[in-house]
């Protein structure tokens, strides 16, 4: 229930006020107009402020000048007699919401009543909103505790309080937009727009259209002036994801942008003053792009004042049982799912597979899992075949018959495979982990599992069994 406080000296008011308002479903607080009303104010939570504007014991625009440092969120309407009207237009540029004259008309003021409590709503559901979206992209979104990645929260924290343009390179999949977020929020622009912009997503033509805008008539399509999106990220920042994959007549009108902080819309004269942090991403090695004469070298030191290199997955294998988790409680709400489980043999095949596709290829596979496994615990029985058998080909059997089940199946494949290993590396669990692509520890667990240990031959003599330890 929204809160309303009156002011007025003027019982009679205070009375109709606080009737019609609570009518109307409000919650409806009145205090006496005196010299210590503003302490009380203080104190008091609410959404609504009405108050009269001549007041022998106090002012209504005192109240108003004070009420703007105190809770300068809390609209205020102000009601006045009609000689007092060039006061209430005062209000106004002091701040009010609105005036209302009196007599004044019940149904006017219930609009201007409703009118405000809407802005104030509007008003706290933008803040928090900005409180979720800094909360979400600080760090909280980019899971990790490994050595790798807080050297990147550690980077983030110092670069976020400059203006320097920042390259984040990487592998595709491993969150450069999400540090590029995270620096946003985490910088003095966290108000300001957050704009991205893929360049390897438009031809040459829409993109230059895409970045600088265009004036009417500049092209045949052209209908009205459009904004690029350095003006759309005007007091923000503005990431140029796969700047790599840019020709180099874009990449020099993107450096002269940089240079300048001024852009020109395509077919226009104007020149437009930009205030952007750019942020510019790449998977590409931009020194090789500009051996083959593919990426200009003065935009490659415009854009690399501060350089960020995002690790792959295969460097935060330690990462990988929280990033597990997280995808795991993500897809298991979004789909309604009762919460599952991964055995922990199925751990140790994550964090001995590579990830080719970094943290976005884990996150599609636990999503997979999540949509079409039933059971409560996950094994591998549930996994792709290119996490069971890394780097080789698995053949799927001729035909399924109404007998056919998969996991044997799996389990007898898997098997096979393991003696095989450990036969041509004899019985050394290292080196057999090694030709399976697993870790030294999955490996262990797989012959225990499998009741292998008889099936190892004995090491040659005067050769202990490495164990990896």
């Amino acid at each position: 229930m929204e809160t309303i406080i009156i002011i007025d000296d003027e019982k009679s008011i205070v009375e109709l006020l606080t009737m019609v308002f609570s009518k109307e479903g409000y919650a409806v607080k009145s205090f006496v107009p005196s010299g210590r009303v503003m302490d009380s104010l203080e104190k008091e939570d609410f959404d609504l402020l009405i108050t009269d504007i001549r007041m022998p014991q106090i002012s209504g625009m005192k109240i108003l000048k004070q009420m703007r440092t105190a809770k300068p969120d809390v609209p205020i309407i102000v009601i006045t007699a009609y000689g007092s009207i060039p006061q209430a237009v005062e209000a106004l540029k002091e701040g009010a919401l609105d005036y209302v004259v009196k007599p004044f008309n019940l149904d006017e003021l219930k609009i201007l009543v409703r009118n405000g409590l809407e802005r104030k709503r509007l008003k706290d559901e933008n803040i928090l909103l900005k409180k979720d979206l800094q909360e979400i992209y600080s760090f909280e979104q980019m899971i990790g505790k490994s050595k790798a990645m807080k050297e990147i929260y550690t980077l983030i924290e110092k670069i976020a309080t400059t203006d320097s343009t920042t390259l984040i390179s990487g592998e595709s999949g491993t969150g450069k937009e999400l540090a590029a977020r995270a620096l946003h929020f985490q910088s003095r622009r966290r108000n300001g727009p957050f704009v991205t912009l893929n360049c390897a997503a438009l031809p040459e033509n829409l993109l230059e259209s895409e970045l600088f805008g265009h004036v009417r008539g500049s092209f045949t399509g052209a209908i009205a002036d459009k904004r690029g999106m350095f003006e759309v990220a005007q007091r923000g920042t503005l990431l140029l994801d796969e700047i790599g994959e840019t020709t180099p007549w874009t990449q020099v009108k993107i450096l002269r942008a940089l240079q300048d902080r001024k852009v020109r819309r395509v077919g226009g004269t104007e020149e437009i003053s930009i205030d952007v942090r750019i942020i510019c991403a790449t998977n590409q090695d931009l020194k090789k792009r500009i051996e083959e004469g593919k990426f200009r070298e003065e935009l490659f030191y415009r854009i690399n004042v501060i350089s960020v290199e995002m690790p792959p997955l295969r460097r935060r294998i330690e990462d990988i049982p929280l990033l597990v988790s997280h995808f795991l409680q993500k897809y298991c709400r979004r789909m309604n799912r009762r919460m599952k489980r991964f055995a922990p043999e199925v751990i140790g095949l994550f964090e001995a597979y590579g990830w080719p596709g970094n943290v976005r290829e884990l996150e599609n596979v636990v999503e997979r899992i999540v949509a079409i496994e039933d059971r409560e615990t996950i094994t591998p029985a549930s996994l792709p075949p290119e996490i069971l058998h890394p780097g080789r080909e698995v053949k799927a059997p001729a035909g399924l018959d109404p007998g056919f089940n998969l996991t044997a199946y799996i389990d007898e494949i898997s098997k096979r495979y393991i003696l095989q290993a450990l036969q041509s590396a004899e019985s050394n669990l290292k080196k057999a982990a090694d030709l399976l692509g697993l870790s030294y520890r999955s490996l262990r667990y797989l012959i225990e599992k499998y009741g292998l240990k008889e099936h190892q031959a004995e090491p040659p003599a005067g050769k202990a069994v490495e164990e990896g330890r």
